[in-house]
C-alpha cells in the first residue's frame, strides 16, 4: 500500500510531539527513508525552534514554560511602569493642588 504525502503531512505534528503510536512511528519513518524532500523538511524542525509552513508543532513542555515566564516578567513590567506613571501623575496633580489653595 502506497502512502500518501498528504497523510504523512497530517501526521507529522503527532510524530514531532512524539505522541505517534510505535506503528505511526514506523509508517512516518518507513516514508522518510523513501522521501528526502520531506526527512529534510523533519531534520530540519527537530534542529530549530521555527515552525515549518504547513507543519504546526506543539510547545513542548520547556518552551511552554518559558513562553509563560516571559509573558509574566513583561506583565510585571508593565504594572511597575504604570504605578510609576500614576505616582507621577498624582504627585503633579497634588503639586497644584497646593499652589493654587
Amino acid at each position: 500500500m502506497k502512502i500518501d504525502k498528504n497523510i504523512i503531512m497530517d501526521l507529522l505534528p503527532i510524530y514531532l510531539a512524539n505522541e505517534a503510536s510505535p506503528e505511526t512511528q514506523a509508517l512516518v519513518e518507513k516514508y522518510l527513508a523513501e522521501n528526502e524532500d520531506i526527512a529534510r523538511i523533519v531534520q530540519m524542525q527537530k534542529e530549530s525552534l521555527y515552525v515549518t509552513p504547513g507543519i504546526p508543532v506543539p510547545l513542548t513542555r520547556d518552551s511552554q514554560i518559558s513562553a509563560y515566564k516571559k509573558s509574566r516578567m513583561q506583565l510585571a513590567l508593565f504594572i511597575f511602569i504604570t504605578a510609576i506613571l500614576l505616582v507621577a501623575l498624582l504627585g503633579a496633580m497634588a503639586m497644584m493642588f497646593l499652589r493654587s489653595a
